[in-house]
């Protein structure tokens, strides 16, 4: 509607260039109503461009009114008055637009861009046998049905100049399901921040740059934020197995025409905000040893990702509050911190609205399993979605995934998958499904030094909504099953498997 008001304006200058006093008067009434549009449009940075070449529109026409004024078509006295005015008014609003331009590019908010979501939820868990809504809530141990989700994500980014070569600070708040609820501090308690991510990057070249801060893993297909996923909840890989957030610095390269790219880490072990420091006995072991990440993805197609990434160094062993001495589950071992390696490889197929995923994991991190052994996993996950327009539910999508994970060396246990946490059973972590097979340890002489962990699976069906722009609703149902009976029910005895039914709104902005 403003494009209208203002082209109607300048298309009929040249006519009121050589009609009466009215005319003029009308004329400047329309220009009135232009600078009125100005005002009003300077909170809007996109409309700059069209303000500036209606202001060069108006120019021109007041250069075609004097040369119809030299060709004999000559004005009263009043009339000539309004070429003057007209051109007062011209320039006025050309320094405005000017002053605007200046402020995009160079003011306080040059540069900044706010996206985000907000994702409330409502679960039904069988084995617990609850069922609420599910937002902002805090949680202890991490849950795979609702640990990443119901939470308010704010990613805040400001770029310093123009072009690919200025540096940039990037804020990612995620206050009760991001990374900072479960980050660490050196002596091992949790900080409680509210950042899910924060860092600066600095381009060193057209095709290099250097990130600093707290950043995220670099591995597997699926991403963090919920309005970015398929399914409503994550794959097991992403839970459980690899592994999460870092402090650090973080190399990205392009290279083969931005074809391939590489990403190189330098960092803290996972999930802690400063070298680790453990203490026992009056003694402190420190965890000096970095972590290597490293990540290259190869855009083989258009439509088709190819990823592989690898991480190697050394991390926490957990250690239950009840050792008096010695480390691990059993209180047997010397040193806190074994190796750690984990490597992983995915891929992402994208063609019009049909998607599909794959990974492939394995890990493994030295006495952290459950018998002071070398803790091992591996495992996959297989994703296929696709939308649809329907008549009279708009556009839907179904996404069905398969998951599973292996757990059982040792007795089970790693970096991500822990046991007795929030005081459960010490064997167990009843409400993700994970530990040893209990027949087994109730039957051993040894603490269960010989039995086995448990495997995971689990598949998910979910029915995906978008009633409006930036609006998704997502419906999963999700069966889980384990090689032993580790789930909890409400009752306090143990199952094989789990029913999970959910629903979530996202609103994206």
């Amino acid at each position: 509607m403003q494009r209208r008001l203002i082209a109607m304006a300048v298309m009929a200058l040249p006519v009121m260039a050589h009609a009466g006093s009215d005319s003029s008067t009308a004329l400047l009434q329309k220009l009135e109503a232009l600078e009125q549009q100005v005002k009003a449009l300077q909170q809007s940075n996109a409309q700059i461009p069209l303000l500036q070449q209606q202001v060069q529109n108006l120019q021109q026409q007041l250069g075609s009114n004097n040369t119809a004024a030299s060709t004999g078509n000559a004005p009263t006295a009043s009339e000539s008055e309004e070429p003057e005015t007209l051109q007062q008014t011209v320039n006025s609003l050309k320094i405005k637009v000017d002053t605007l331009s200046e402020a995009a590019q160079t003011g306080p908010i040059a540069g900044l861009s706010v996206s985000g979501f907000v994702d409330p939820m409502f679960l039904y868990n069988r084995n617990s046998n609850s069922a609420g809504f599910r937002f902002l809530n805090k949680n202890s141990a991490y849950n795979y049905y609702d640990s990443n989700l119901g939470d308010v994500y704010l990613d805040i980014k400001k770029t310093f100049g123009v072009g690919p070569e200025a540096p940039s600070v990037e804020l990612v708040i995620q206050p009760d399901r991001g990374s900072g609820a479960s980050f660490s501090s050196e002596g091992g308690g949790l900080t409680n921040s509210i950042f899910n991510q924060a860092n600066v990057n600095l381009p060193l070249s057209s095709t290099g740059t250097l990130q600093l801060g707290l950043l995220p893993s670099l591995a597997g297909y699926e991403p963090n934020p919920a309005n970015l996923t398929q399914t409503l909840t994550h794959n097991l890989l992403f839970d459980f197995s690899e592994p999460a957030s870092y402090l650090g610095m973080n190399y990205k390269l392009f290279t083969n025409n931005y074809q391939t790219l590489w990403q190189f880490m330098l960092a803290n072990e996972q999930l802690k905000s400063a070298g680790s420091i453990v203490s026992q006995n009056g003694r402190s072991n420190s965890n000096s040893t970095p972590t290597l990440a490293a990540r290259v993805d190869y855009q083989y197609t258009s439509s088709l990702d190819l990823g592989f990434s690898a991480n190697i160094g050394r991390q926490t062993i957990y250690t239950p509050s009840s050792c008096t001495s010695g480390f691990g589950y059993q209180c047997n071992l010397t040193s806190p911190f074994g190796r750690y390696f984990y490597a992983e490889a995915d891929l992402t197929y994208t063609w019009s609205d049909i998607q599909y995923n794959a990974q492939l994991d394995y890990g493994q991190q030295a006495h952290a399993a459950w018998n002071g052994g070398m803790a091992q996993w591996y495992g996959f996950s297989l994703l296929a979605a696709k939308k649809w327009n329907t008549d009279w539910l708009g556009k839907v999508g179904t996404v069905v995934r398969v998951d599973y994970l292996n757990n059982s060396r040792n007795g089970g246990g790693g970096s991500g998958i822990l046991y007795g946490l929030s005081g459960n059973t010490a064997s167990i972590n009843p409400t993700s499904g994970w530990g040893v097979d209990q027949q087994c340890l109730n039957a051993s002489s040894n603490n269960g030094m010989d039995c086995k962990g448990t495997n995971r699976s689990d598949i998910a069906l979910d029915l995906l909504f978008y009633p409006a722009d930036k609006m998704t609703v997502k419906l999963e149902y999700r069966h889980d099953f384990a090689s032993n009976a580790v789930f909890q029910r409400s009752d306090g005895s143990l199952s094989r498997n789990n029913d999970i039914l959910a629903t979530q709104f996202i609103y994206a902005f």
